[in-house]
């Protein structure tokens, strides 16, 4: 494993790309499982880039940024014993040079949920990942569908923009009791992790209300609304249509988004499923397609 400590050696990524496509694994450290798997899913495909980066631009005021977790010698450790090619470990100064530079801006899927409760939050996200996917140059990226919203306005970004990436969405990875794995979760004391669980469980019971054959998304919200009784304040609970993200305005039907964020003692913390419901009843699907997203 080749760990690249800044942008001035990035020439060393030419030597992997070929034969097969170059899989990027973008991420802001303090790993755990649900990144490892992205990493072996990767590694199927071709020689995998992991970089590690915790991105400024995406916290807004009186958020975590000093705070979120930083383990980078336990993340070098872990991924030298997974399928890892190179760790890029940039320096603030590779990614942001100078003030007043060009951006890039979160179009209708980044309003609302995670974009109106964090103004400016998918600004920076998208931002920091064209700037990834300038200096990685990948053929494939891979995201964790934990953070869907993130999915798809990069998505939207790379149809947009015509960047030369095929995305993939990875499955939630999720510890044995249900909850989502995440490196906010490392903010929960004994009590507030049993607490969590009510994230997932309101996802379940959202689910239970369309399996049993409810298609008013008022009736859905409201169970979901219900399950995180036990969170410290609820920042959604809402039914959304793939992949756009709007409001269901009729009966529910087609590919939709089960999403919920609340606080719980210290950490904000967010979870989903995507859905379809249709004559044949209710079943998982994907966020996005497998096909290059520039098509």
């Amino acid at each position: 494993m080749i760990v690249l400590r800044g942008a001035g050696e990035l020439a060393a990524l030419d030597g992997l790309r070929l034969p097969g496509p170059l899989v990027f694994v973008p991420t802001m450290g303090a790993l755990h499982e649900g990144h490892l798997s992205l990493v072996r899913q990767g590694a199927a495909l071709g020689p995998v880039v992991v970089s590690i980066f915790v991105n400024p631009t995406q916290f807004g005021p009186g958020e975590d940024f000093a705070a979120y977790p930083r383990t980078l010698d336990a993340d070098l450790a872990l991924l030298a014993n997974e399928p890892t090619a190179v760790v890029f470990v940039p320096e603030v100064g590779d990614m942001y040079g100078s003030a007043g530079e060009v951006t890039v801006r979160a179009g209708r899927r980044g309003e609302g949920l995670c974009g109106g409760a964090r103004p400016g939050h998918f600004d920076g996200v998208l931002t920091v990942v064209a700037k990834l996917f300038g200096m990685v140059r990948p053929d494939i990226a891979i995201f964790g569908s934990k953070d869907a919203q993130q999915c798809l306005v990069i998505d939207q970004m790379v149809r947009d923009l015509r960047l030369p990436v095929t995305l993939l969405d990875a499955e939630t990875v999720r510890e044995q009791d249900g909850l989502a794995m995440s490196s906010r979760n490392r903010y929960l004391g004994v009590a507030d992790r049993a607490r969590a669980l009510c994230l997932s469980r309101a996802l379940a019971a959202g689910r239970a209300v369309l399996e049993g054959g409810v298609r008013d998304a008022g009736l859905v919200e409201a169970a979901m609304g219900e399950a995180l009784a036990a969170a410290d304040a609820i920042d959604y609970a809402v039914v959304r249509s793939l992949p756009d993200l709007t409001s269901c305005e009729s009966s529910l039907a087609g590919a939709l988004l089960l999403a919920v964020a609340a606080r719980v003692g210290p950490a904000r913390l967010i979870d989903n499923v995507a859905l379809r419901v249709d004559s044949a009843g209710v079943t998982e699907t994907r966020l996005l397609a497998s096909a290059p997203a520039t098509d």
